[in-house]
């Protein structure tokens, strides 16, 4: 007993005080505020519900955000969704730095309630993220057709890949990215259609063939790949000397110039196929439409035989190979938001 009291006074208790300021309330909001999208009022009430701890606030908001989002998603879900955007992304075009690359390319139409939200930041950045997730998991087709309508609900449940916000890649799927957009602006998201167009590259045995893939897009906002109308159009190129060809900075200017063009045919006519029926004219028919949309001598001809003198002039073909090389027009898809699929 005694030994204890003689230590207790030898040896007083030492109280530690924290040198670090007490951080004021608007201090933690603004830091708050600097990691998610909400207002004073929000972060204030975040804060409270987490003993001012930032770190446990934005917990308390992402839970937040996602219980109002599911009681939103189920409240429009019986909505009729037919405004929206249509994106495009290509990730490898098939011929790029001089050189002869894979094709991995996809389009996808994004639905909501209202032009007005179609026209929301927040919805065009969702689209991007979207078609860029659909191009690249998706796999080189096994069929005739290289443009492949691409599955609803694997893409769905596919994790998002962002590109406006790469930290973000993985935390959420392609549908619960939807729901918490859906949370954001009150109207129902959804999604009405995905196409992509993958392949490898040829391989050395192969090297008179090449592929380019092109798209298009109209009446956009912002987004210069994002449209009311969008188009993917596929290229074959075939020459004896399409190594030589495509090493050519000319060449490849010229090939960008031609598939602009050609994605602006699509769009701007009333394009439904790419040659008229044996014996018949069909002015839906790319082939047989006067290449308008190609700026330059030439575009008085029709988009057929332009290609066909395209081909002959850049010495891809000469008169002995007319019937197995120069470029031509594979596949092209063209949507219009609102179609009925």
């Amino acid at each position: 007993m005694l030994a204890a009291r003689f230590a207790s006074r030898a040896f007083p208790r030492t109280r530690l005080y924290s040198t670090a300021p007490k951080r004021s309330l608007k201090e933690l909001v603004t830091e708050l505020r600097s990691q998610a999208d909400v207002s004073p009022i929000q972060a204030g009430q975040a804060l409270k519900a987490s003993d001012m701890d930032v770190s446990k606030a934005l917990l308390w908001l992402e839970k937040q955000r996602t219980q109002s989002a599911v009681k939103k998603a189920a409240k429009v879900a019986d909505r009729t969704a037919n405004e929206g955007l249509i994106g495009t992304t290509v990730l490898s075009s098939g011929v790029a730095n001089g050189r002869r690359v894979g094709v991995r390319a996809a389009m996808v139409e994004l639905n909501c309630e209202t032009d007005f939200v179609a026209r929301n930041e927040l919805f065009a950045n969702l689209l991007e993220d979207i078609t860029h997730t659909a191009a690249f998991i998706s796999e080189p087709a096994n069929a005739e057709t290289f443009m492949q309508p691409f599955s609803m609900e694997t893409l769905q449940n596919a994790p998002l890949l962002s590109q406006t916000k790469p930290s973000q890649n993985g935390k959420a799927t392609v549908s619960e990215a939807m729901r918490d957009l859906t949370g954001r602006v009150g109207e129902k998201i959804s999604l009405r259609r995905a196409l992509t167009v993958v392949r490898d590259p040829f391989t050395s045995s192969q090297p008179d063939l090449a592929l380019r893939v092109a798209a298009r897009v109209h009446q956009s906002v912002f987004n210069p790949t994002q449209g009311r109308i969008g188009s993917l159009a596929l290229l074959a190129l075939k020459s004896k000397r399409l190594s030589e060809a495509i090493a050519s900075q000319t060449f490849q200017d010229d090939l960008d110039k031609l598939c602009q063009a050609l994605g602006r045919q699509v769009i701007g006519f009333p394009t439904t196929c790419i040659r008229s029926p044996p014996g018949t004219t069909d002015e839906g028919a790319l082939y047989d439409q006067p290449f308008s949309m190609f700026i330059g001598p030439g575009n008085d001809q029709s988009v057929g035989a332009f290609l066909q003198s395209w081909a002959q002039e850049r010495s891809l073909v000469n008169k002995d190979e007319e019937q197995s090389a120069g470029v031509e027009v594979l596949e092209f898809a063209k949507w219009t938001v609102g179609d009925v699929v």
